[in-house]
């Protein structure tokens, strides 16, 4: 039998389906570290960017924006290494930052990663190493900042591409890998290879030829250690070899042979040659990779070859040691990651079969732990064993794989050896050589530990579990418990035994380490019990295990109040407090319970600790009202109260308030309600109001907002307590703002004597009700009247004050609160006291009297109002006198002047202190220049204008307003609205500005007419000032303002100004002239000053007389004014007189639009005058490029020729396509020509018909284009042959085939198309298009030839689209052949079941159908089969056995009726033990009336309904379906239908083994007298012995009596009670012998042997009997029927057993 190949081979990735450019995947451009990253350079659109492709999540693509030469990712993390030039760079990708940086001096060609936190950087002429990275794996790892040198480069590989670096482990041993093509040696192969091995210890190298190294390490037989190898393959001309040899020989370890093998390379591989290789540890195998593709797995230790294949059709650049599967894993150029290692399952069969190398396939197995050859090792065990070599057993039985003789069996088998004299003993060898191979298994590590341990050396069990040398377990822990717990506790710590491992803890006091393991290992004691037990030891321990039970982080690990029980069951009260407390800390509700105990035991035993537990407030769920309570009776008053809520019981406590804190009995009223509150309040000045005044009124502060003063207020009065209503209200009466409250707070201080309180209050509050105040105030009748001021002062009752104190002849009083109080109120008060008819002389007194400042407007308006303002007049001028300025008094000053016309005007001027607003408006209606006078002064501007207004004042506003200069007010005169402003302009044009000599004011005066858009004023007033003669006359800005003006206002006025006026900037004005239209006037302007460019601007632009234009220029004859000239004619499009302008002012400047112009015009003559005019002076490549195009437009070929053979700077090839577009192919192809653009030459000459030069000038272009163009045009003109040639130069694009497929398809050349495609695939840039199009002609056109273009090019088209091409040609064959190799096994499966006509083929569907995803198709498959090749079907069924559901698959055909036909596949599935399948087997085997078979099938499997197949079988023809009936009701323990079926067909022995299955007595012995009654005694007597355990002996006993069986009774019973009886024979016999025991066991051993004996003849005679009586036909013997019987009718028979008496009746 053929093995599979011994490899796994499989496609990690595909990295252009992930991205990846196919021009990237290369040897330069991508590198591969490790088994973690792919790591990319590539550039997309101009953009370089590397990309990592992470192995482990490949569709997870990283791109970064980098443009590094070289980019290799590290092995294990993010991080990269850049290299750029001669900088090196290490990135963190995942940190984004930057880990190292170095500007090497050297040039690098090669650089790797050697280790994980190594690179190893290699330079023309030397390697480096540079610890640059510490990774996460290794973090203390120190780096350095530059590379270190390690070895200079041997001369051998000078030339060399470096390919690989590798180094050793230990870093001791380095190879440095380079190959290079051979030109110097011909003979030689044609890729040479070069290595240096380099030792660091010894600082040689060796120079090696050689293409792919390694180093490796094997551990051989009889070694202490590992031997390192290097292993490395050469090819030459003469042959390819793979050497390895060993380095570092050490002295304790076997000497490894050197070998040197073959490497076999296959004919059509001559030029192939290693390129990588990597050993696997794991298996000791080499995997070698050669440059096509193949690979080689060599053994390491023997040198054999094990296989060859090619895995990869493109060459593996890059390859890695593959960690997961001890393989090896490459990247081809096609892009595929490919993986190939060892096939576990495989491997030892292949060696044993195919290479027939038995001691190869054992050293592997035993080695890499394989299976396969595990016969080998047994048999080879087997007869050492048997030939007494024990130690090789041993060594043997060591080494299997997978330990198959490491079992107890084959501990047994060295223990039961005899141990030599002298020499040690096997198992001990045994032993000794497990523990030198690794680690010894769970029983093989019991039979050790015992001796050791008996011996007293657990020094050596505690050196082998440090060394992990033996297996811990549950049993090895007890055994070592007995001698160590310490060391017991870490087996059952290594053996994962928790509930040994937390006795132990609990046993050697470790209490802390048991919930963090328990945790840990997910499991949980009986922390319950162990705490009892901990805390009867040490009740701190115990305590402090307890908090840390209860305080888990995942919850409390045993019930709290369980832990309370322990520690109270031993009267731990401190204990259980601290615990409590530490449990307790989350105050949840639930936790009520332990609350209130907590607290209660406290109270009753440590008063003092309940206090602090309350005071700290750590608990709110317990019992309150008890430990209310038991607070009370302990003298805990506060805690009492702060846990009553019956007003009664917090009455009771309240009142002692000589034992409660006042502060905190002040905050506990706040935890009251209000009414409780009152009712405290009320019963503690009930009960002492001496004792709790002071308390009350404190807390009636403190909550007076939330009882309510007014409350408070009633309860003190009616305690009739003023001075607690006093301190009460004057602790409330600042942050009140109750009226109520203030007023009873001054009742309260008036009564209690508190006049200076009173005062304050009165003049501090706002909120009391100064009327009720006042009132209570006249009423009290104070001596000091203070507080009765104030309030009317405050309140602005003075005139109130000043009665009631002049009326009570308290004047006194009044001197005082003007002179003391409040001033201010002096006016108030003379009035006041004018209101009384009080003496003038006493109100000037009082006046004069006042030192304090009085408001001198008040003063003036309380006399004024009463007409005494002359009243004031001397205490006015004392003021003055006293140098006051306060302009109040100037104010009455100047009234009183005015009033008594004493020279109110000089004061009015010369004062400069009174208000002129106020004076003003005094004066208004009593003189309106006195007014004016005022306004003026104070610069009232409102006020003055509308007082000159409505006065007439014109001439006042007008100079007034020229003089104030401001804008704002000119606007708000000037306005449209102002029915006065005519008169105002009027006289500031007559008066205000002719008399003012400051610029200033005429300026501002100016700018108010033009803000005010007054033009024609501003006109009037304008020519006043520049016109006439004036101060500002010679002012340019008025000069150029009145000639702005008038270009507004009177165009008309502009030309005379003009003419009248000079010295202004005469551009600007006519620029403004222009935009106004005034074209003539700008005219003039400039010709007036000579500027006669900008007067022909205005000519040609605005005036728009080219004929004016003419005759100036011809006049002025001014180049500039020509070349202006010119451009208006160009603009008109009078492009002759244009070009004869330009030429006349010698200026080419406007050639461009000249050119454009004439070639617009076609004026191609006059635009040659031009341009030659043009080229005087300029070398511009415009003009030569529209000189040529003008000679070529007008024909002038010769001059063209000319033109082109002298110095020019023409544009030619432009001048050419324009020349081209135009249609002028002649003077094209002179231009194309004369600068040999080829390209653009064949396209010319194929319009001029020149088909053959039009291709050689496309050869010579080489562009795509031309030859699209030439191509076409020879398609045109039915040229192929020259079509083809063109065709074969465009297929070779991809981006071209396309269009030129259907450029011959839509003119209907297929032929000649396929003919190009045809000759198209020799060439060496054939693509894939090329193919995929030349596949689709042919099923469009040539189906016929379709399949064998196919089969041969299947791999170089893309078969997407040849498949739609198929699809729509009907092409079914090819079409599935296609689907195939796509691997598309759905749609070629689903093709050729619809096309099974065409496409069918049955061994090829078998291929397909099994790799397909859907498993739909399966079932399609099953039915397209059934219906069209049912003979096939057993063959489909097979191959898809392990795909299909096969309930599904019964039941589908089941539905068909077809079920026969898949009986060989229900056998060939049936061992799946499935229930469809079993039922659908054993209905056909009923059909066959197969018994035998159906029993087997019943028995071997039992997921089917057996009891519907028995209750179907028992009603069964045949006898043994009857009998297999009653073997499944057995099987499903339905003892009576079973028996009673076996009793129906007489099958008695059947029966007896129903019973004796059943283990029931009842239906034991319902059989038992079933054959009594029958009188078949042997069966009686078969029972009774097979069931002797069931049947009770005293029923056996009494069927025996009754019926006369005691002969075939008492011998069962006999045996029966010896058997399970033992202890009564030995009580009975306790005082014999053991001699006696011994003869009695000896004969009953006798009597069951002589019993088995008679049973056997009891059976063969009744299995004959029941022969014989099935033989015999069931009515011989009868001859005519009776009714009522024959003779002897009434007999009893014989075969019956007779009644016995049993003394009853």
């Amino acid at each position: 039998m053929a093995v599979e190949r011994p490899i796994s081979f499989a496609e990690l990735s595909q990295l252009t389906a992930l991205g990846v450019q196919p021009t990237s995947i290369g040897f330069a451009t991508l590198t591969l570290e490790s088994d973690r990253f792919i790591c990319v350079r590539e550039e997309v659109n101009g953009t370089k960017q590397v990309v990592i492709i992470d192995l482990n999540d490949a569709n997870n693509v990283m791109r970064r924006p980098i443009s590094a030469e070289s980019a290799i990712m590290h092995p294990e993390e993010k991080v990269i290494a850049l290299r750029a030039q001669r900088q090196l760079q290490i990135f963190n990708i995942e940190l984004k930052q930057k880990v190292k940086s170095h500007l090497i001096h050297e040039d690098v060609v090669f650089w790797t990663w050697i280790s994980n936190t190594t690179l190893g950087i290699v330079t023309d002429t030397a390697v480096y190493h540079w610890c640059a990275y510490a990774p996460a794996s290794a973090p203390d790892t120190q780096t350095s900042d530059a590379p270190v040198k390690v070895f200079d480069r041997h001369a051998s590989l000078t030339g060399n591409q470096i390919i690989n670096y590798r180094v050793t482990d230990d870093d001791k041993w380095y190879v440095l890998v380079g190959i290079s093509s051979n030109t110097t040696n011909p003979a030689g192969f044609k890729v040479k290879g070069a290595m240096q091995l380099f030792s660091r210890e010894r600082g040689v190298t060796q120079p090696i030829e050689g293409h792919a190294a390694s180093f490796a390490k094997l551990r051989l037989e009889g070694g202490t250690s590992d031997t390192k190898l290097f292993a490395f393959a050469v090819r030459t001309a003469t042959g390819a070899k793979l050497h390895i040899v060993e380095i570092d020989h050490e002295a304790s370890n076997p000497v490894y042979a050197k070998k040197a093998v073959d490497v076999f390379f296959p004919p059509e591989a001559t030029n192939d040659f290693p390129v990588a290789m990597q050993v696997s540890q794991r298996y000791g195998i080499v995997y070698l990779v050669t440059k096509y593709g193949f690979i080689h797995l060599y053994d390491l230790e023997t040198g054999t070859c094990i296989y060859m294949n090619r895995i990869s059709g493109e060459t593996m650049f890059v390859t890695c040691e593959h960690e997961s599967t001890s393989g090896i894993i490459g990247v081809n150029r096609k892009g595929q990651v490919l993986s190939v290692t060892v096939d576990d399952d495989t491997i030892i069969p292949y060696i044993l079969q195919t290479l027939n190398n038995p001691d190869l396939a054992i050293r592997l197995a035993s080695r890499a732990n394989l299976p396969g050859a595990d016969d080998l090792y047994t048999r080879q065990f087997s007869n050492l064993f048997a030939s007494g070599s024990f130690s090789e057993a041993a060594k043997v039985a060591a080494n299997s794989p997978r330990g198959i003789l490491r079992t107890p069996q084959t501990i047994d088998a060295f223990k039961g050896v005899p141990v030599q004299a002298g020499q040690l003993s096997p198992i001990l060898q045994y032993f000794g050589i497990l523990l030198e191979r690794g680690k010894l298994n769970k029983y093989e590590s019991l039979e050790l530990a015992r001796p050791v341990l008996v011996q007293g050396r657990k020094q050596l069990l505690e050196k082998w579990l440090k060394e992990d040398k033996i297996e811990c377990s549950e049993e090895l822990g007890d055994i070592v418990r007995t001698h160590d717990m310490t060391l017991a506790l870490s087996v059952y710590l290594r053996a994962n035994v928790p509930n040994k491992v937390v006795a132990c803890f609990a046993e050697t006091g470790q209490f802390a380490k048991i919930i963090v393991y328990s945790k840990r290992v997910n499991y949980t004691p009986d922390y319950a019990s162990l705490l009892q037990h901990i805390t009867r030891l040490n009740p701190d321990q115990g305590a402090e295990f307890a908090g840390q039970l209860v305080n888990d982080e995942s919850g409390p690990l045993v019930d709290v109040e369980r832990v309370v029980d322990v520690f109270m069951s031993q009267n731990m009260i401190q204990q259980a407090t601290s615990f409590l407390l530490d449990a307790l800390k989350e105050n949840r509700p639930e936790q009520g319970a332990l609350q209130t105990r907590l607290l209660e035991m406290n109270l009753v035993n440590a008063p003092q600790v309940a206090d602090a537990i309350l005071g700290n407030e750590m608990f709110s769920h317990y019992d309150r009202p008890r430990i209310a309570n038991l607070c009370e009776k302990a003298g805990l008053l506060q805690r009492a109260l702060e846990h009553y809520e019956d007003i009664a019981d917090i009455k009771r406590v309240v009142v002692h308030t000589n034992l409660l804190a006042a502060d905190w009995l002040v905050n506990y009223f706040g935890k009251l309600t209000t009414e409780q509150t009152l009712e405290c309040f009320n019963e503690m000045l009930r009960v002492n109001i001496r004792q709790n005044l002071q308390v009350v009124v404190q807390a009636a502060t403190k909550y007076s907002e939330f009882i309510g003063a007014v409350r408070l207020i009633e309860m003190f009065e009616s305690f009739k307590t003023f001075e607690g209503l006093y301190y009460y209200l004057g602790s409330v009466v600042n942050v009140s703002e109750d009226p109520e409250v203030h007023f009873k707070y001054i009742q309260a201080a008036t009564r209690t004597g508190q006049i200076r309180e009173v005062e304050r209050i009165v003049r501090e509050s706002n909120f009391y009700n100064p009327e009720k105040v006042k009132n209570f105030l006249k009423e009290a009748k104070l001596a000091d009247q203070l507080p009765l001021i104030i309030v009317c002062d405050r309140f602005d009752y003075v005139h109130d004050l000043v009665l009631y104190l002049y009326q009570n002849g308290l004047t006194n009083f009044i001197e005082v609160y003007v002179q003391r109080v409040n001033s201010a109120r002096t006016p108030q008060v003379i009035g006041g006291l004018l209101d009384v008819d009080c003496d003038e002389t006493t109100i000037k007194a009082l006046l004069a009297s006042v030192t304090g400042p009085v408001p001198v407007d008040e003063l003036v308006d309380e006399v004024e109002k009463r007409n005494r303002l002359k009243l004031i007049l001397p205490w006015l001028e004392a003021k003055i006198a006293a140098g006051q300025q306060e302009p109040a008094i100037y104010n009455a000053i100047a009234k009183i002047y005015i009033d008594s016309n004493n020279n109110p005007e000089a004061f009015l001027k010369e004062n400069n202190v009174y208000d002129p607003l106020v004076v003003g408006k005094y004066c208004e209606k009593r003189d309106p220049y006195l007014a004016y006078i005022a306004y003026a002064k104070g610069f009232c501007d409102d006020e003055l204008i509308l007082i000159t207004n409505e006065n007439q004042m014109f001439k006042h506003q007008a100079r007034y307003l020229v003089k104030r200069r401001r804008l704002e007010l000119w606007a708000q005169v000037l306005n449209s609205e102002n029915i006065h402003k005519r008169q105002l302009i009027d006289q500031v044009v007559a008066t205000a500005v002719p008399e003012s000599t400051d610029p200033e004011d005429v300026s501002v005066t100016v700018k108010a007419f033009l803000s005010a858009d007054l033009p024609t004023e501003l006109i009037e007033l304008l020519e006043k000032i520049v016109l006439e003669p004036s101060a500002f006359s010679d002012n340019s800005n008025l000069k150029k303002l009145l000639l702005l003006t008038a270009i507004r206002a009177d165009k008309g006025k502009v030309m005379g100004y003009i003419d009248k006026i000079d010295g202004f900037d005469v551009n600007e004005i006519a620029g403004i002239a222009t935009e106004q239209g005034l074209y003539e006037e700008a005219f003039t302007l400039f010709r007036k000053h000579n500027q006669h460019l900008d007067a022909m601007n205005v000519l040609v632009e605005y005036i728009v007389s080219i004929d004016r234009a003419s005759q100036y220029a011809t006049k002025v004859d001014e180049p500039a004014v020509w070349s202006r000239l010119g451009k208006a004619q160009l603009d008109g499009l009078r492009i002759k007189d244009a070009i004869d302008s330009y030429i006349k002012a010698d200026d080419p400047s406007n050639y461009l639009e000249v050119i454009e112009t004439s070639s617009r015009a076609a004026k191609h003559d006059d635009l040659v005058r031009y341009l030659q005019m043009a080229r005087k002076t300029l070398r511009e490549p415009a003009i030569d490029t529209e000189l040529a195009f003008a000679y070529a437009r007008t024909d002038r070929l010769h001059d063209m020729e000319e033109f082109l053979a002298m110095t020019n700077v023409a544009d030619q090839l432009l001048a050419g396509e324009k020349a081209f577009d135009a249609g002028l192919y002649d003077a094209a192809r002179l231009l194309f020509s004369s600068i040999s653009n080829w390209a653009r030459l064949a396209t010319t000459l194929i319009y001029l018909g020149e088909n053959q030069a039009a291709v050689d000038a496309a050869r010579k272009a080489g562009n795509t284009q031309v030859w699209k163009q030439v191509n076409a045009a020879c398609i045109d003109k039915k040229e192929f042959r020259l079509a083809q040639i063109c065709g074969l130069n465009l297929i070779v694009h991809a981006e071209e085939l396309t269009a030129l497929v259907q450029l011959y398809e839509y003119a209907g050349y297929t032929d000649e198309l396929i003919s190009l495609l045809e000759a198209g695939l020799g060439l060496e840039r054939a693509h894939m298009g090329m193919f995929t199009e030349l596949s689709v002609l042919y099923a469009k056109y040539r189906p016929e030839r379709l399949m064998e273009h196919l089969k041969l090019f299947w791999s170089r088209i893309n078969i997407p689209k040849v498949i739609r091409a198929c699809e729509q040609a009907h092409l079914w064959s090819e079409l599935v052949f296609l689907y195939v190799k796509y691997d598309e096994f759905d749609n070629a499966a689903l093709a050729m079941m619809e096309r099974s006509a065409d496409a069918w083929e049955h061994n090829q569907f078998k291929e397909v159908v099994v790799k397909v995803a859907n498993i739909e198709i399966y079932y399609k498959a099953l039915n397209h089969y059934l219906q069209e090749q049912p003979m096939l079907l057993n063959d489909l069924l097979s191959v898809l056995a392990a795909r299909i559901d096969h309930t599904r698959v019964v039941k589908m055909f089941q539905k068909a009726d077809e079920l026969p036909m898949i009986k060989s596949y229900l056998i060939a599935v049936q061992h799946n033990n499935i229930p469809a399948v079993n039922e659908s087997y054993n209905e056909l085997l009923i059909e066959d009336e197969d018994y035998e078979t159906l029993r087997n099938s019943t028995d071997s499997q039992d997921a089917f309904d057996s009891l519907g197949l028995a209750a179907r079988l028992e009603k069964h023809d045949l006898l043994e379906f009857r009998r297999l009936a009653a073997h499944l009701y057995k099987q499903n323990s339905k003892w009576e239908l079973s028996i009673a079926l076996s009793k129906q067909d007489k099958l008695f022995k059947d029966a007896i083994e129903t019973a004796a299955t059943s283990q029931s007595t009842d239906v034991a012995e319902e059989l038992l007298t079933y054959f009594v009654d029958i009188g078949n005694k042997e069966c009686y007597t078969a029972t009774l012995y097979v069931c002797y355990d069931l049947i009770r002996p005293d029923a056996a006993q009494f069927l025996s009596w009754r019926s006369g069986l005691n002969d075939f009774t008492m011998v069962t019973l006999f045996v029966e009670t010896f058997s399970f009886h033992p202890k009564l024979i030995l009580t009975e016999t306790n005082d014999r012998c053991s001699a006696d025991l011994l003869t009695v066991q000896r004969h009953q051993a006798d009597l069951l042997s002589s019993l088995d004996k008679k049973i056997k003849e009891l059976s063969t005679k009744t299995a004959a009997k029941e022969q014989q009586e099935e033989a015999a036909p069931i009515l011989a013997g009868m001859g005519n029927l009776m009714i009522g019987g024959g003779p002897g009718f009434g007999a009893p028979s014989t075969s019956y057993l007779q009644p016995q008496n049993t003394n009853f009746y």
